[in-house]
């Protein structure tokens, strides 16, 4: 695992654990999609794991199957003395808010949400940028100036991804046509790989050639769709590059794993803390992937122009519009 947070993470942890260990019981509650969802849920899974082969220290894990049981499973680690509890996402904000002001002696990091309690971590990215970057490449590699965005859940996080993608995209090319679609209204949204499928194939019908998908499950099957097609498919979240290699252009790496790991190596240490925390490109918090699965795809020209806008967007000379700054993707 590499990245600005891990940076001798690993090291840190494993000095300390004899000291700490026997004072954390760790937990993670995933969201209802599943530690295997090749995505979001998936990331957090391979930082946890990780920071138990570094340590020894394992880390309790609860799958919800519905929105009732976020709320039961959390109540329920709180009460057998878990702590820190890593909530993922945004979905679980309310049940965290409930159950944190009932356990104020409990330490909770909530992921992708933010709750302003003196026991709560909340740790949130700038998907925004990450977005921008994806988008630019889309443009670079599309063939018909026409890309698309599926998007899972309609709510603001989403449209985030979206409106940042927008920008990169025309960024690059300003003429671009950039078509999207949400999933549902649901959590639900997030785990359904059938309407991923039919959402791009309705794309690529109108003449989208990239589409990238922040949809969790659900881009399992715009990824499929892009492969059966011949188009080329954008990953979320984890990197997903090895999910289709030759379709998969890049995947937008949003560090969960890298945050999770941190949550309960600064538990381990005795430095964990209440509060918010923001991460972006600066720091490590979102970025795009290269790697063997996806160079094929990435001319040296590609890789120049996306370290430059990558230096520009971290320098503040590219300004990247936050949908959720004024619920617009004015910019």
């Amino acid at each position: 695992m590499k990245g600005v947070f891990l940076a001798s993470a690993a090291a840190l942890a494993i000095a300390a654990s004899s000291a700490y260990a026997a004072d954390i019981k760790p937990a993670v509650v995933y969201d209802q999609a599943g530690k295997f969802d090749k995505s979001f849920n998936e990331g957090v899974y391979n930082g946890i794991t990780q920071f138990t082969e570094d340590t020894g220290i394992k880390i309790r894990e609860s799958e919800p199957k519905n929105e009732a049981q976020v709320e039961q499973n959390l109540r329920r680690l709180a009460k057998r003395g878990y702590s820190p509890i890593v909530a993922v996402g945004f979905t679980m904000m309310s049940a965290v808010q409930k159950v944190a002001q009932d356990f104020p002696e409990v330490q909770f990091t909530l992921i992708d949400a933010v709750i302003d309690l003196p026991n709560v971590q909340s740790i949130v990215f700038k998907e925004h940028e990450g977005s921008f970057l994806v988008g630019a490449l889309a443009a670079m590699a599309s063939e018909t100036d026409t890309v698309g965005f599926i998007g899972g859940m309609d709510i603001p996080l989403i449209r985030k991804f979206g409106c940042g993608y927008e920008q990169g995209v025309k960024f690059i090319t300003p003429n671009a046509t950039v078509i999207q679609n949400m999933t549902g209204s649901t959590g639900a949204a997030f785990n359904d790989p059938t309407k991923g499928s039919e959402l791009a194939k309705s794309q690529f019908s109108k003449g989208a050639d990239v589409v990238f998908a922040a949809a969790g499950g659900t881009g399992i099957g715009v990824y499929q769709a892009a492969k059966d097609e011949g188009k080329l498919a954008i990953g979320v979240d984890s990197n997903q590059n090895h999910i289709h290699p030759g379709t998969m252009l890049t995947s937008m790496v949003k560090r969960v794993d890298a945050a999770a790991y941190k949550v309960f190596e600064e538990a381990n240490t005795g430095t964990w803390q209440p509060g918010l925390e923001i991460l972006g490109l600066s720091d490590g918090g979102v970025d795009w992937a290269l790697d063997d699965d996806n160079k094929a795809l990435i001319t040296a020209e590609m890789k120049a122009k996306m370290d430059d806008v990558k230096a520009k967007i971290i320098s503040g000379e590219i300004s990247v519009h936050d949908y959720m700054s004024d619920s617009s993707c004015n910019y």
